[in-house]
């Protein structure tokens, strides 16, 4: 079954530990089971200029929403023991350790894998793999640099890599295109 968790983050600025939104799509045999999406108080109000014209959350937006540390309970139910997903996942599990530490909590026992690398692998002859370039590929109407919107497009690619490889599984859809899933460390 293809089953996995996509998220995206929006940070406030260009620290890793500055998330201002997040947002989870969780997916059973290739059906979405369950959304979630949040805005976030970032540890510290600094709000930079261009991630603001990015994805237009500003300081008063978060002023009185939740911690990370506050979420984490129902966040981790999206991830602990699954396979989870993000476009460039390199920024998303980046930003993930960093809440993390900064507010020291508990890694959350997962595998994870990039949307960006699969893209590439089963789309090759695509110009780039910019997620905004995979949703018009594959018709998606989105807003993007909405973290849910992102995550619905980021499960949508992972889907539509695993129909097109004929993937029954997504540990089968990595070894179709020569990938190999991460332990978030």
């Amino acid at each position: 079954m293809l089953d996995f968790t996509a998220i995206d983050f929006e940070t406030a600025n260009k620290y890793a530990n500055s998330a201002c939104s997040l947002a989870a799509v969780t997916m059973h045999d290739r059906q979405c089971v369950q959304e979630a999406y949040s805005l976030i108080q970032p540890p510290f109000m600094r709000f930079d200029p261009v991630n603001v014209e990015i994805h237009g959350i500003t300081e008063d937006k978060v002023a009185h929403k939740p911690t990370f540390d506050v979420l984490w309970t129902d966040i981790r139910r999206h991830l602990e023991g699954r396979i989870v997903i993000a476009h460039y996942a390199v920024f998303d599990m980046r930003v993930l350790r960093s809440m993390l530490k900064t507010y020291e909590l508990e890694r959350p026992k997962m595998q994870y894998a990039c949307t960006v690398e699969i893209s590439r692998k089963v789309w090759p002859e695509l110009p780039d793999h910019k997620l905004d370039t995979m949703a018009d590929y594959l018709g998606i109407s989105f807003q993007h640099h909405q973290a849910l919107d992102d995550a619905r497009v980021c499960a949508a690619i992972a889907c539509s890599a695993a129909e097109k490889l004929h993937a029954a599984s997504f540990e089968e859809l990595m070894v179709l295109t020569g990938l190999t899933l991460k332990q978030f460390k």
